[in-house]
């Protein structure tokens, strides 16, 4: 049962061919026994669980909820759910339990959704690799001595190991698009501001969003619709912003116009994951996709644009978890003595090395020189990507430089770690929708093909999506699980 997609489970919900529950139960189950090797999920709730099960199930035997009533799921553990801890994988929010649902979670129970638990994470959602998170790392199931990618590890690794057939993470450089690259799965970012943000614990809030993980564009497509739509909550969440998968399986590549960046397929990426990538654009465009080299400079400025503009808004967004508003609190001398003692023995170092860099480039004197001339490099970078899109549907490239690597190999090189975000970025940095997809391997690893198009073309995003998956005849591989 825990092979299935959640398309394939919610059909065989809806016609009774099984319970909410004995699924419910079948995971728990798999959670309990094989979790251990991937460390996926910080916590799980198993009465919570089947009591969101029974719920489900009187939708369903109702005759209501949504496609994908009564289908468990992941969630990334930066997401609020109310009784439920969330803790961002920091020993700041170790013990915080949230008083409310995030939106998201209150349109996924609306829809007969059914919570398995809350999934590993860098702490804070910063990091690349998942091996940030307070609680230790997550664990690649193609390969648990490998880095699941991050910062969306725990989410990711849980899709591909068959603990959960779906899951959310958040995308603020590329955190879901890089695990499900490393982990062979499909991860979609939508357009800013289709998905509320209400109740994700903000780490750069013009930068963050919500979107699925899913073992086929099809699953992926039929949760983002269960979650989109407008959120007067959210003072970002844009209008007529409900993401529609009927016209999904009717897309065409016959004819599509694709732009292929040189900055995207550089030297710096590994030679396997462009022979992958290269040939399954060589397998798409014999099925009409007509490609098309272009250049566009500055997809070279993301990385280090994105390094301004993150930690900025990091550091304002965490200045409240200081052990006296929010969060756990440690002893010091007098008020300032603990508030450092607080963010000093609490904070993780690449949170505390964000918030540094971040305070420096707000700080009087330096705002203009750095923060003010990232938003500018920002709003070139869109202006570019526009201007391609005005020419092309669709942008193409790969998801990442590199196939999963080994646990602890590049955390002596921080800046090599933040380099592997440099073709997800430009997607957060314009707000565009993106996907990855698994095209192919290297060296026995999944390599994925990231698609992205223009703001508010999540529709056409996930078609192209789909017809790719069809065509592509790795798209659907999965790893040998014991």
């Amino acid at each position: 049962m825990t092979n299935l997609t959640a398309a394939e489970l919610a059909a065989k919900l809806r016609a009774k061919e099984v319970s909410v529950r004995e699924v419910a139960e079948s995971y728990l189950q798999r959670i309990e026994s094989e979790d251990s090797k991937y460390f996926a999920y910080l916590t799980v709730d198993r009465d919570k669980t089947l009591a969101e099960a029974e719920a489900a199930q009187s939708l369903i035997d109702a005759g209501e909820g949504g496609p994908l009533a009564g289908v468990p799921i992941a969630l990334k553990d930066n997401i609020s759910t109310l009784g439920v801890r969330t803790t961002c994988a920091s020993k700041v929010l170790e013990n915080y339990i949230p008083p409310y649902d995030a939106t998201v979670v209150q349109r996924l129970k609306a829809h007969g959704c059914v919570g398995l638990g809350k999934t590993n994470l860098d702490e804070f959602a910063m990091g690349t690799s998942c091996e940030n998170s307070a609680f230790g790392p997550s664990k690649n199931p193609w390969d648990p001595t490998r880095s699941p990618g991050g910062s969306s590890g725990g989410s990711a690794a849980a899709v591909a190991a068959n603990l959960a057939p779906i899951s959310l993470g958040s995308d603020t450089g590329g955190s879901i698009r890089m695990p499900a690259s490393l982990c062979g799965l499909v991860g979609y970012k939508p357009t800013y501001g289709r998905v509320s943000r209400y109740g994700l614990v903000a780490f750069a809030s013009s930068l963050d969003q919500i979107g699925p993980f899913g073992r086929t564009v099809e699953d992926c497509a039929l949760l983002a619709q269960a979650i989109s739509g407008n959120d007067p909550l959210d003072s970002t969440s844009l209008p007529d912003s409900q993401i529609r998968v009927d016209g999904l399986k009717h897309g065409s590549l016959k004819g599509l116009r694709v732009a292929l960046p040189d900055e995207m397929f550089s030297d710096d990426s590994q030679p396997g994951v462009l022979a992958a990538v290269n040939e399954a654009i060589e397998t798409l465009a014999k099925e009409g996709v007509e490609f098309t080299r272009v250049k566009m400079p500055s997809i070279q400025l993301g990385v280090t644009t994105y390094y301004i503009i993150a930690p900025s808004e990091a550091s304002s967004n965490l200045a409240r978890f200081d052990g006296v508003r929010y969060g756990n609190h440690v002893d010091g001398a007098g008020h300032i003595g603990a508030v450092a003692s607080t963010r000093g023995k609490l904070f993780g170092h690449e949170v505390k090395a964000r918030i540094m860099m971040g305070t420096y480039a707000l700080s009087a004197g330096y705002y203009d020189a750095y923060y003010l001339r990232a938003q500018q490099v920002r709003a070139m970078m869109a202006s570019e990507f526009e201007a391609t899109f005005q020419q092309f549907d669709a942008i193409m490239s790969p998801c990442s430089p590199v196939v999963a690597f080994k646990l602890g190999e590049l955390m002596a090189d921080p800046m090599a770690l933040k380099l592997l975000d440099t073709c997800t970025i430009p997607a957060n940095m314009g707000g565009f929708p993106g996907l990855s997809l698994n095209c192919g391997f290297s060296d026995g690893l999944p390599v994925g093909l990231q698609i992205m198009t223009p703001v508010m073309a999540d529709e056409k995003l996930l078609q192209i999506a789909y017809a790719c998956e069809r065509a592509l005849p790795h798209a659907g591989a999965r790893p040998q699980l014991g």
